[in-house]
């Protein structure tokens, strides 16, 4: 499959001036309507004719540069107030080219696999938030799958004011979380989501970061496997389609439940290509200017938890290099509570991934761990409830970015001390103090001996930031988890934000999907 890289991949704008086909050609971002980030060195960039003096002007800023030998050129406006006055960006060379109704502020970008895609349309609180969404100073930047694809011809998006005739196909997260932060900030926002349902996090990464590590390289083999493969999967696919449509007009006709269209094989999914969304989706962003980055993912990665926390690392590492803009903000969503709960404590691979994901967010630089282990939906993998994690992705963002005096989440596991038959818990982050969400003792809390078997236990809150857990049938334990269930039943533990404390283990011992690569 070919991936396209930086201006191969764009669709360019043309401009015709003055009678003559003067071009100056800007990648899709660049569109009235954008915002630009505040406070730091904006990169402007295209394309004209070899050799061109290009002029650019916004606001009282004037900067030049020659286009070079392949007719790029790429100039940066320096950091800027926020400004809600509509202003104009001028591209000057041969010809002219306006952008109007260009603001500055805040700029994130919002992606990941289907729970970021969750449109708005259909998240809980969906309609009334349509209904009232007239907030003209955040701007919607949607990345369309199928033009970054290839599939179908045009622009990746174009910048639009936020209104209700516009935000019902954004990201409900997204949304959510910059309605939160424009309510907080007072000034622009700007909300770019490139996301994808059912991908994997190795087609967010470039392959060169992929290849480079040995335990990573595996996700590059597997585009090999499924290559010589594909034709015959094809027809296989093809068939089964066929045989598909027959059953469905048989049974719409004679009235009997519609059949399942068959499952599209992972060798047709363009999407779960190593390399393959970061090529078409993410590196036709760079280098626009942004404050951060929100990620929800790590669904479709559960088979290969252990793989994941070295995964998402270089991810980041990655896509922070590609942007030249440092260590910026980077949050990652925690998996929600899934599937059935369980009146005994559980080894499954959705809990460690999901503790896969607290270890990048504690080990990363600047970068930020949402808990929603009390949002999700047992029977669905989709939960609705997507203002919540929004809400929550803007409490964190308004702490640690923004500098607001309030918790950033729930309290945070910081170590363990073992003395006798007691297991003794320090956490930081607790705010007035650790504390439940139902005034009952903390729950969910599990111990294991040498054996490795893992038994309920006790726990007690003493004093603001330690908790206490024993249990009457392990002697001597030797490992702590908190909330490690797939869905556990009451995850209470929490401090003033009433935010839950993220699921933890204090153990390594050797996890369900070991050595899968």
């Amino acid at each position: 499959m070919k991936i396209y890289y930086r201006f191969a991949c764009l669709c360019w704008l043309t401009l015709l001036a003055t009678g003559l086909a003067a071009e100056i050609r800007l990648p899709d971002l660049f569109t009235d309507h954008m915002v630009l980030q505040r406070e730091q060195s904006v990169p402007v960039w295209g394309q004209a004719a070899p050799g061109s003096r290009i002029t650019v002007s916004f606001a009282s800023q004037e900067v030049q540069a020659e286009t070079d030998k392949t007719g790029q050129w790429r100039v940066s406006l320096a950091p800027m107030e926020a400004s809600a006055d509509p202003a104009t960006l001028t591209i000057t060379g041969d010809g002219t080219l306006t952008l109007d109704d260009v603001l500055v502020g805040e700029v994130w970008l919002c992606t990941g696999q289907s729970n970021m895609q969750w449109r708005l349309l259909e998240s809980a609180g969906g309609e009334e938030a349509i209904a009232a969404a007239d907030y003209p100073e955040i701007r919607l930047f949607n990345v369309s799958r199928s033009v970054a694809f290839g599939r179908e011809e045009g622009k990746l998006a174009n910048w639009v004011r936020c209104s209700p005739e516009t935000v019902p196909q954004f990201s409900g997260v997204g949304y959510f979380f910059g309605l939160d932060l424009y309510r907080r900030l007072g000034i622009p926002i700007g909300l770019i989501n490139s996301s994808y349902g059912g991908s994997q996090a190795e087609a967010w990464t470039p392959r060169s970061y992929l290849a480079a590590d040995t335990a990573l390289a595996p996700t590059i083999a597997r585009e090999e496997i499924w290559a010589a493969e594909r034709p015959a999967v094809q027809a296989e696919f093809d068939r089964q389609v066929a045989e598909y449509k027959t059953a469905r007009a048989a049974a719409e006709e004679s009235g009997d439940k519609l059949p399942r269209p068959p499952r599209v094989p992972d060798a047709l999914r363009d999407y779960r290509i190593a390399g393959s969304i970061y090529g078409n989706m993410i590196e036709p962003l760079t280098p626009f200017a942004i404050r951060g980055a929100l990620w929800y993912q790590g669904e479709s990665n559960e088979e290969r938890a252990e793989q994941y926390e070295g995964l998402l690392t270089t991810m980041i590492r990655s896509w922070r290099d590609e942007w030249g803009q440092g260590d910026f903000p980077f949050a990652i969503v925690q998996l929600p509570n899934f599937r059935a709960v369980s009146e005994q404590p559980e080894d499954e691979a959705w809990s460690h991934l999901r503790d896969r994901q607290r270890r990048v967010a504690e080990s990363v630089d600047n970068t930020g761990l949402i808990v929603t282990i009390d949002v999700g939906e047992a029977n669905d993998i989709h939960p609705t409830n997507k203002k919540d994690v929004g809400s929550r992705l803007a409490r964190w963002a308004l702490a640690q970015v923004y500098g607001a005096d309030e918790l950033a989440g729930g309290p945070r596991f910081e170590r363990v001390k073992f003395k006798n038959s007691k297991a003794i818990l320090y956490f930081d982050r607790v705010g007035d103090g650790l504390t439940t969400r139902d005034g009952e003792a903390p729950a969910e809390f599990a111990v294991a001996g040498q054996d490795g078997e893992w038994t309920w236990a006790e726990a007690n809150i003493v004093g603001k930031d330690k908790v206490v857990v024993r249990s009457a049938s392990v002697d001597r334990p030797v490992a702590v988890r908190y909330a490690f269930n797939r869905n556990p039943a009451n995850p209470n533990l929490t401090n003033d934000s009433g935010v839950p404390a993220s699921p933890f283990r204090t153990d390594d011992f050797t996890g369900p999907t070991h050595g899968r690569r």
